[in-house]
């Protein structure tokens, strides 16, 4: 007999979650996967997305790395500590240093006595082509474990 461990989803008011028809988030068990994230403006409509922070891949990135952890958060996480990977996908080479100072500066690696070790096995792609919306300069993705 076994039993079914279940599925469950996190969304947010991003107008592309939906506009595309996907979550934010969906947790199995005590996996936790973040989906494709930027630092789209929530409160903006699906007809016409808002980037927060245009122009600027750090605070994009930092934007981005913040809403997945407020997901990791809204399925039953602590927080930053949970996650164990990271995708960056970057639309320009220039911008990787930008992105990887915005990394460093949410998820990079640091030793906390009262909330344990934050960090992450990473990844950075530069794509060709950019993403969905042209003021889009980093898209991040972020898979965590969450302890029981």
């Amino acid at each position: 007999m076994s039993s079914k461990i279940p599925k469950t989803c996190y969304q947010t008011s991003s107008p592309y979650e939906e506009k595309i028809g996907y979550y934010r988030a969906v947790r199995h068990g005590n996996q936790v996967f973040v989906s494709g994230t930027t630092s789209v403006d929530p409160r903006s409509s699906a007809t016409a997305p808002l980037i927060l922070y245009p122009n600027n891949a750090r605070e994009q990135t930092r934007a981005a790395l913040e809403e997945c952890i407020r997901a990791i958060k809204g399925l039953g996480g602590k927080g930053a500590q949970d996650v164990i990977r990271v995708k960056m996908f970057v639309g320009c080479h220039d911008d990787c240093e930008a992105v990887g100072e915005g990394f460093r500066q949410v998820l990079g690696k640091q030793n906390h006595a009262a909330s344990g070790t934050i960090g992450a096995a990473a990844t950075m792609i530069v794509v060709n082509g950019g993403f969905i919306n042209k003021q889009m300069l980093v898209e991040v993705e972020v898979d965590a474990i969450i302890e029981e």
